[in-house]
């Protein structure tokens, strides 16, 4: 059933692909489910004009935006099979598939967003992505996921014991999922975009994310209530298909890694804006914003999701080697 379910979506991804234009001799299809415009998606279209013009027009990036390839759990099955070139994609859902991705998703890992800057551009970052060979993918940058915290349909949450009882939906990440338990919450994996209805009908009491995604998803609409706890600031990863990327020369690979690391501080410069105006128009909105929280009883919250998650020597290293960074 999984094969069949593969090969279907190859079938309909590559249909979608038939229609697109190809006017340059390599033409990397690329897979991001936020809407066009958003900060993730004009970086790839960065890194795109940058390989065109260093490639003399022989290499493109066409970008598939708002989940037209599907959500992320099935575009990153179909770029392991080569269907999609490129995946923009955040971490989370990785965590069950790359042991290493979990360091990153760890709660309060980070002490903010300078800190991980520094980690996921020094060698921990580097070591992290270069585990993706082993899952027929090649890990060619990160991106900015911004801070998340929760928001909810129900009441403000100004402590833990406001979040006892209540659904949240979360990534599909075993991560995720016990830093919600953790809470006293009810974690609801779910794809990002069934979020709006599933609050709407009260199949979920809310969810957690960055300023740009509950603004640009509509989800501050049916969720009036926003905490900065702050609890996450998981990266995001661009990611190519190891298929796609064994059809490239050497020269060009090289290209392609530049032209990606090149786009990444565009990227940061545009999150920075998109964050500032998302969070001007939610407030506008109305919505409740709880901002002077203790921190304190969250953190010590997360030892057993610490206990659970980081058993190997590998990853207590990495997460030893991350709390080092400066």
């Amino acid at each position: 059933m999984k094969y069949i379910k593969s090969t279907a979506l190859a079938v309909l991804a590559s249909a979608t692909f038939a229609t697109a234009a190809t006017a340059c001799e390599i033409t990397l299809r690329s897979s991001d489910t936020h809407p066009d415009g958003y900060p993730t998606v004009e970086a790839v279209k960065h890194m795109g004009s940058l390989l065109e013009e260093r490639s003399g027009g022989r290499i493109c990036v066409e970008v598939f935006h708002s989940a037209q390839l599907g959500q992320e759990k099935d575009t990153i099955e179909q770029t392991q099979l080569g269907v999609i070139d490129l995946n923009r994609v955040s971490l989370g859902p990785f965590n069950n598939i790359i042991e290493e991705t979990k360091v990153f998703s760890l709660p309060y890992i980070f002490r903010g967003t300078d800190h991980m800057h520094n980690v996921v551009d020094g060698e921990v970052g580097e070591a992290i992505l270069a585990e993706f060979s082993n899952h027929n993918l090649v890990g060619l940058a990160y991106y900015d996921g911004g801070s998340r915290s929760f928001y909810n349909s129900q009441k403000p949450i100004n402590s833990i014991a406001d979040i006892e009882g209540l659904k949240f939906r979360v990534m599909q990440s075993d991560v995720f999922v016990d830093m919600v338990d953790a809470l006293g919450g009810n974690a609801t994996p779910l794809p990002y975009g069934e979020v709006y209805s599933s609050i709407q009908t009260g199949v979920i009491d809310g969810a957690e994310n960055n300023w740009p995604s509950f603004e640009s998803s509509g989800h501050f609409e049916v969720a009036g209530y926003y905490t900065l706890d702050q609890h996450l600031i998981v990266p995001e990863v661009l990611v190519m298909s190891k298929a796609s990327w064994e059809k490239l020369s050497a020269d060009d690979q090289a290209l392609v890694r530049q032209a990606a690391k090149d786009a990444v501080p565009v990227m940061r410069e545009l999150w920075a804006a998109r964050e500032k105006a998302s969070e001007e128009k939610v407030r506008a909105a109305g919505v409740q914003i709880v901002e002077d929280i203790d921190k304190a009883p969250f953190i010590a919250a997360m030892d057993p999701v610490y206990e659970k998650h980081v058993k190997s020597d590998k990853l207590k290293m990495l997460v030893e080697q991350i709390r080092a960074v400066q």
